[in-house]
């Protein structure tokens, strides 16, 4: 998956919102891919819980399969600037 930060859709959101119509759709994501189990084990770590993630690449996502390039976006995405241990670190108070 490729998250993207709530600041960074905001700032997707205002621009979209001030420029000239589009008639089309504009693809918003983060700026780096990442997998759900690293993104829960950072989160986990970050935050002093000592639970182990282990993945499972046949265990589905709301009873779909998914694989790397799931829940990414297209080729021509707007990426927002947060990376993830950024927000990370913000979200928990600077513990991460």
């Amino acid at each position: 998956m490729q998250p993207i930060a709530a600041d960074d859709v905001a700032a997707a959101m205002a621009d979209a919102a001030l420029a000239a119509p589009l008639n089309g759709m504009i693809e918003i994501a983060g700026p780096e891919r990442l997998r759900l189990s690293d993104i829960v084990g950072r989160y986990l770590r970050a935050t002093g819980d000592t639970r182990t993630v282990t993945a499972d690449a046949d265990a589905p996502y709301f009873g779909t399969a998914v694989d790397d390039k799931s829940l990414t976006p297209g080729d021509n995405p707007r990426l927002g600037t947060t990376r993830f241990d950024d927000w990370l670190r913000q979200s928990t108070g600077d513990r991460a």
